[in-house]
């Protein structure tokens, strides 16, 4: 049965008894928060620098108002993202190649590479996981991560709606 706390300092706490599943999806969130402060410390950027460069990194070159529109930030706080990337030589800004008043930015190849040294243990790690799970475990986990993904996008959709 959840529980419902009362708290000394606010509204009530309504704390579900989870399950072992529930507190590993925990875990696996917590961890990779961690995971991100640890890449961005390897990296020399925050979380905001972090999140461009994985933008870039993923989409490939785009131009700041792009970028912007992405990270949920207005141009001018893009701006200053950009700035402190090409700073540390994370990106470099490059003339649009059809429209000569926009710029794009791009991705140094050195940091991608270090990024990606960063991200490897896990990405492979996960990757050699699931490869060596049998087909019917793969599936009842799709399905179940599916689900879970569902019930992220479903909360989610007030705010992106942007209600």
């Amino acid at each position: 049965m959840d529980e419902i706390r009362k708290s000394d300092s606010g509204p009530p706490e309504f704390s579900p008894k989870s399950g072992v599943i529930s507190e590993r999806l925990h875990d696996i969130v917590m961890l990779s928060r961690d995971f991100e402060r640890h890449v961005g410390q390897a990296l020399m950027v925050n979380s905001t620098d972090l999140a461009a460069m994985e933008h870039l990194m993923t989409a490939g070159p785009l131009t700041p108002s792009e970028l912007s529109r992405r990270l949920d930030i207005s141009t001018a706080a893009t701006t200053l993202v950009v700035d402190r990337l090409v700073a540390l030589k994370h990106v470099q800004r490059h003339p649009h190649a059809h429209d000569r008043r926009k710029v794009v930015v791009v991705p140094e190849p050195g940091s991608v590479e270090k990024a990606f040294t960063e991200l490897m243990p896990v990405i492979g790690g996960v990757a050699a996981l699931e490869a060596a799970m049998p087909e019917a475990d793969r599936a009842v986990i799709e399905a179940f991560l599916g689900r879970v993904v569902a019930i992220y996008t479903t909360a989610l959709e007030p705010t992106r709606s942007g209600i």
